[in-house]
């Protein structure tokens, strides 16, 4: 677990901030969904390995997929190697030659002076700025305000109670022990779906409107899901679920993973990532991070609890 938290840390940190600064502005956002689009297909094959593991006999099959994630650190670990920093942190460290060539080669063309000269004195304007005291003042406040409030709500749409618990769920409701881990690589599947959604429109009609249009898609969701099972187990928990109600419940799941998808799921990265000035942008991801991070706990650690005790 610790392993897969500073994994995810430093990822969801560096990633989008990398992607903000590299990316051509005509391509940022399709770009930075793309990080999305790894973490998706992530969960996806996850899901798969723990479906194929689970048929090992002799106790085996945790432990198998546990171990197997070290195929893709590695991938993590050579990769790493071999990509560029960012010509703005070279600039900060004062690497401006290197930076200048970066940006050509990033760029495609030689004529980069104009926006090297616009990271240079961006860069001087940051070494004036004390990054963790300026977020904290009347200039930085709205930014900061979106740094805390966009994965505060990201978080508490609830997706991962469905990425972290999807098994336990689906087994709660009904489903055998095959069903449920079949049900969670369907909602995988689903999720790396309706990412492809978000990376084609998020460009062409903006941020707001993916946002607004998962919300609703979201909330309407989780009005049937939170009726059916109310209806099924009542008050006590008491109750079963089967047949159709078990396929109309796996339906509006479906539903509730891609209305996420495409909207506060890769935009909750998105979206921080652009608006912070480019002076105090890194700071300000960090706190965009840890409150991630924080809600993302307080829920896991809270979900179970509540089901079992439900």
């Amino acid at each position: 677990c610790s392993n897969h938290n500073h994994t995810l840390w430093s990822n969801s940190q560096a990633v989008p901030l990398f992607l903000s600064e590299m990316a051509p502005c005509q391509h940022r956002g399709k770009l930075n969904n793309i990080f999305q689009l790894m973490i998706t297909i992530g969960i996806c094959l996850a899901n798969l390995v723990n479906y194929e593991t689970n048929t090992i006999k002799g106790g085996w099959g945790w432990r198998l997929s546990l171990g197997l994630a070290v195929v893709p650190a590695c991938a993590m670990i050579i990769g790493s190697i071999f990509v560029p920093d960012t010509p703005r942190s070279m600039i900060d460290r004062g690497k401006n030659d290197e930076a200048k060539e970066t940006l050509r080669r990033i760029r495609g063309t030689v004529d980069v002076d104009a926006e090297y000269k616009d990271m240079v004195v961006q860069s001087k304007f940051k070494d004036n700025e004390q990054s963790w005291k300026a977020i904290f003042s009347r200039k930085y406040r709205p930014q900061l305000v979106m740094a805390l409030a966009i994965p505060f709500f990201q978080q508490f749409t609830g997706i991962n109670v469905i990425m972290f618990y999807a098994p336990v769920l689906f087994r709660t409701i009904g489903l055998g022990k095959n069903a449920s881990l079949m049900s969670a690589m369907i909602t995988g599947a689903v999720n790396v779906a309706a990412t492809f959604v978000a990376i084609f429109t998020v460009d062409k009609f903006g941020r707001k409107l993916l946002f607004n249009i998962g919300g609703v898609v979201m909330l309407i969701c989780e009005i049937v899901i939170g009726s059916v099972i109310a209806y099924k187990f009542g008050w006590n928990g008491l109750g079963k679920i089967s047949g159709w109600y078990s396929t109309i419940l796996l339906f509006f799941i479906c539903v509730y993973v891609g209305g996420f998808a495409f909207s506060w799921g890769p935009l909750g990265w998105l979206v921080p990532s652009e608006i912070f000035p480019i002076e105090v942008r890194s700071t300000l991801q960090c706190v965009t991070v840890a409150m991630n991070m924080l809600i993302t706990f307080i829920i896991g650690q809270a979900f179970l609890w509540a089901l079992c005790h439900a």
